[in-house]
């Protein structure tokens, strides 16, 4: 098979796949994405689901979904649609149906029971606190536990029984004999078959006994022919166990284990545990509140697909760990919307603007283009008497290089004229709550004839403009590294008090009355937003900020 004409970024695994296809050794690439269905996707895992699908796309191959449920305790049909849901948003398509572990079942407890007969697995009754104690550690070798030389006989009695439920939970446990003594602590009698007498979301109530993931994985990968085992760096000192297990079992397939280092992104935790712990503690709304690292939530605060898949281009693949800084994310997504985001108006904070020399009645309706540089059309506004600028664009007493409206001073209306401010209206605290301005009749399109009009800020016009919500999301976190808190706190003593601020009596133009939910836009000088996948509504929309226009973070 020809080489794919543009690498797209430095990857590793890339050159190795093109050795075996051209050596012959596999006539098409066959990789797999196994989540665990105990929680949702998280941006971790976007790395994963673009590495092994599109290696499996660039080379003309196949990439399986396989869901590696083997803990029921801890899985949820939920996560398996959310699963499903991120990987196809991402936009790849996993060959033929989803496949799940649990379908391997019956033929894993039949090669646990080939395994017992030939003498490599055994039945131990050791206590998990006990099993830990014989198990050594890394500068001491483990004891053979006391249950190790049972014989064939009693081991398949006692594995049947396990299977028929008669004992209780973590009474007893299948493991593989290999070397209680070496000095990877994987191959130190490992666990083959735990008791869990747990409702399965797949098999029901069949199993009261369940494998455990190192167990089910390879296998899993043998009986689904994957070419190119594609793992994180954790999983390196697993490999030989992995092996050791092909090598061992009348497996149909050879699969190779490869390992590449995980995204660690800073001002983020990845950790499922964690991401579970923000939401049962509801210090977030849920797995897809846009403050989370999940895929769902990223999604629903407004980032694309296409941002995410740039983002895992732009970072590579390789062996070397590290940690990424998430300003590289949030340039991905200014690129994108800057280049596809229809521009808009919104005040975030309005304040109503008379221009009194405008004539009562009044309208006219000016056509603004929806994108600069993209032919997307055009938006009409309606310009009559009376308009809403945001509050921020008003100081009495400014401050220096201030090049927004003060009294007396002009400044243009995005797409319209030159306004100037000749009177604030105050209430009894002295707040100003109304300007009254004029307008200068001859500056459509067009600069005032003998001045210069630096400043121009955005509006909406009062009488056609829709209220609407808007969430300004920040970073979650406070800390470049939020696990590691330093007064000795935890990961939630670092959640940022402002990572969430609601707006509510914003003005948008009336063009964003309809805007469907997971539509983007510019908002003019505020920053990026989308309607809200789940509470905007047709003229009561909701807006969440995805990103400011420019990295303001560091500030």
């Amino acid at each position: 098979m020809s080489k794919p004409e543009t690498p797209a970024a430095s990857n590793f695994l890339r050159p190795i796949v093109q050795a075996d296809l051209d050596a012959g050794k596999h006539a098409k690439i066959v990789t797999r994405f196994p989540p665990e269905p105990n929680g949702y996707l998280h941006i971790g895992h976007a790395k994963s689901i673009c590495l092994n699908f599109g290696l499996a796309k660039e080379f003309g191959g196949e990439c399986n979904l396989r869901f590696d449920d083997t803990n029921p305790a801890k899985e949820d049909q939920e996560y398996i649609d959310a699963i499903k849901s991120d990987v196809e948003w991402l936009g790849f398509q996993w060959a033929g149906e989803e496949r799940y572990a649990s379908n391997y079942f019956d033929q894993l407890h039949e090669w646990a029971i080939h395994l017992i007969k030939a003498g490599k697995a055994y039945v131990c009754d050791l206590t998990p606190e006990q099993a830990r104690e014989y198990r050594g550690s890394l500068t001491e070798p483990g004891k053979n536990s006391p249950f190790r030389e049972r014989s064939v006989e009693e081991n398949l009695d006692l594995f049947a029984r396990m299977k028929a439920g008669e004992f209780p939970d973590g009474a007893r446990a299948l493991r593989a004999k290999i070397d209680m003594a070496s000095p990877n602590m994987n191959l130190r009698d490992p666990i083959l078959y735990r008791i869990r007498h747990a409702h399965h979301h797949q098999t029901g109530d069949k199993w009261c006994i369940y494998p455990s993931y190192d167990f089910t994985h390879g296998q899993s990968d043998a009986i689904e022919g994957i070419t190119h085992s594609i793992c994180t760096l954790e999983f390196e000192d697993h490999r030989p166990l992995y092996e050791w297990f092909l090598a061992n079992l009348p497996v149909p397939a050879q699969p190779r284990q490869y390992e590449f280092a995980r995204l660690n992104l800073n001002y983020t935790i990845t950790s499922k545990r964690k991401l579970k712990q923000l939401v049962d503690e509801k210090h977030v709304s849920g797995w897809d509140d846009p403050r989370m690292s999940t895929l769902s939530g990223f999604r629903r605060r407004g980032y694309t697909p296409a941002s995410i898949r740039n983002f895992c281009d732009m970072i590579g693949v390789n062996r070397a760990g590290g940690v990424v800084d998430i300003g590289m994310l949030e340039f991905a997504i200014r690129e994108d919307l800057d280049a596809n985001a229809a521009r808009a108006m919104c005040v975030l904070k309005p304040l109503k603007v008379v221009i009194t020399n405008y004539p009562e009645g009044q309208v006219e309706n000016l056509e603004l283009p929806c994108h600069p540089k993209q032919d997307m059309g055009v938006r009409v506004l309606p310009f009559s008497r009376e308009i809403y600028i945001d509050a921020s664009d008003f100081e009495e007493v400014p401050p220096a290089g201030f090049k927004r409206l003060i009294p007396g001073g002009e400044v243009r209306l995005r797409g319209s004229y030159v306004i100037r401010a000749d009177e604030a209206i105050k209430d009894e605290a002295g707040n100003v709550t109304e300007l009254r301005c004029s307008y200068d009749e001859n500056t459509l399109g067009k600069n005032p004839e003998g001045r210069k009009v630096k400043g121009v800020i955005h509006w909406v016009p009062a009488a056609d403009s829709v209220e609407c919500e808007v969430r300004l999301y920040d970073r979650l976190f406070r800390s470049a590294n939020p696990e590691k808190d330093e007064e000795g706190g935890s990961f939630l003593d670092n959640i940022n008090p402002e990572s969430l601020v609601v707006l509510r009596g914003c003005r948008a133009e009336p063009s964003l009355a309809n805007a469907e939910p997971e539509e983007r836009f510019q908002f003019e000088r505020e920053g990026y937003f989308c309607a809200d996948l789940k509470d905007s509504k047709p003229g009561a929309p909701v807006f969440n900020r995805t990103v400011t226009l420019r990295d303001s973070w560091g500030q």
